[in-house]
């Protein structure tokens, strides 16, 4: 596996169709984001100024969108550190494996949809972040 830094997680723009009656974002598989789409699910009902994740992914790819209210993803790659504001439905927040992510600040009725590379039972969670730096080949400090 590469070893991905926060640099490497991105905003990718989606696809808007526009007419009278609203919007529509379409994801295009391949086309819009690099990775085949193994599980979709979305967060909801989160308390406002609530928080979610703190966790990273060893092989995992994820696009993570709010397509209602904000909140903030925070990156972490074990030495560099980011936060992404989450406020618009026709732009996902591309994250890459290795990258510990908190999902911070939620709004009042917030969504967060996620479409990973892989099904969950497929993929290793590190929930602690010792491991995680550990994982990540850097001295615990």
């Amino acid at each position: 596996m590469k070893n991905f830094t926060v640099h490497d997680c991105h905003l990718v723009p989606l696809e808007t169709i526009s007419g009278p009656e609203g919007n529509m974002i379409t994801v295009k598989g391949e086309e819009t984001i690099p990775f085949d789409v193994k599980r979709i699910y979305y967060l909801y009902d989160i308390p406002e100024g609530g928080s979610r994740g703190a966790h990273a992914h060893e092989d995992l790819y994820q696009l993570i969108v709010a397509t209602g209210g904000s909140f903030d993803m925070l990156l972490d790659d074990g030495v560099n550190k980011r936060v992404v504001k989450l406020n618009q439905p026709n732009y996902g927040l591309y994250v890459v494996p290795g990258i510990w992510r908190e999902l911070i600040d939620f709004s009042y009725g917030a969504v967060c949809l996620v479409l990973a590379s892989l099904t969950y039972e497929d993929n290793i969670v590190i929930r602690d972040y010792d491991d995680f730096r550990k994982f990540k080949n850097l001295d615990q400090k």
